[in-house]
């Protein structure tokens, strides 16, 4: 796989009842393509993934959520689980988190019951989405529009509906990341060279001693 995201930093962020799947396959995924995955809780040591109703392996924790901030990362993503999202959704460290990454217009990624998250965080209202079905509503509610989709793509947010999606989610993350962090790059590299505030350049500035000449 081609290293389109060689070097950036991706979060991951979960807690106790992660499904093990949404979070291990789209990180391999990411490390494939040259990312360097960090996996944030608000708890130290290990986290416990399922596998469906079944307890999976336990995943180490690389930093605490008291010790990341989001503008150390280019990229999102929030696996599923009903009880992973549910626990973060009650913890204001975890919503402020990805409430920062959505209005630094970084790249996020949810799939299943992440989409929990971005409900809590405020961030669904004019937005198309998709979930677990059960989301349905609370996203509606929350001014989101849901679609029944494989994977959906609105802007920088990429989301998906349960862990059959995973291949096609993974894939859309790897690239939808890569294309999202460097149009941001550029983004920034532009406002650098010509601030707001800056007037326009002239034609000779941008063409050269003849750019302005006079017929």
């Amino acid at each position: 796989m081609e290293l389109g995201l060689k070097g950036h930093k991706v979060a991951i962020l979960a807690t106790d009842g992660v499904e093990q799947v949404e979070l291990v396959e789209p990180r391999k995924a990411l490390d494939a393509a040259g990312a360097v995955t960090h996996l944030i809780s608000p708890k130290s040591g290990t986290i416990q993934a399922m596998n469906h109703d079944e307890k999976g392996d336990e995943l180490p924790v690389d930093r605490t959520l008291s010790e990341a901030h989001a503008s150390e990362y280019d990229a999102l993503l929030l696996p599923g689980g009903v009880k992973n999202p549910d626990l973060l959704r009650m913890d204001q460290n975890a919503v402020q988190f990805v409430r920062e990454f959505m209005l630094s217009e970084k790249p996020v990624a949810a799939i299943c019951h992440g989409p929990w998250m971005l409900v809590e965080a405020n961030a669904v209202s004019g937005r198309t989405l998709t979930s677990w079905p059960s989301l349905k509503t609370d996203i509606r509610n929350a001014g989101g529009q849901w679609v029944d989709q494989q994977v959906q793509i609105d802007d920088r947010l990429i989301t998906s509906r349960k862990p059959d999606d995973i291949p096609a989610f993974s894939a859309a993350i790897v690239k939808q990341f890569a294309n999202k962090i460097e149009e941001r790059r550029l983004d920034e590299v532009s406002e650098q060279s010509f601030p707001a505030s800056d007037p326009p350049p002239s034609p000779t500035a941008i063409g050269g001693e003849g750019a302005a000449r006079s017929t």
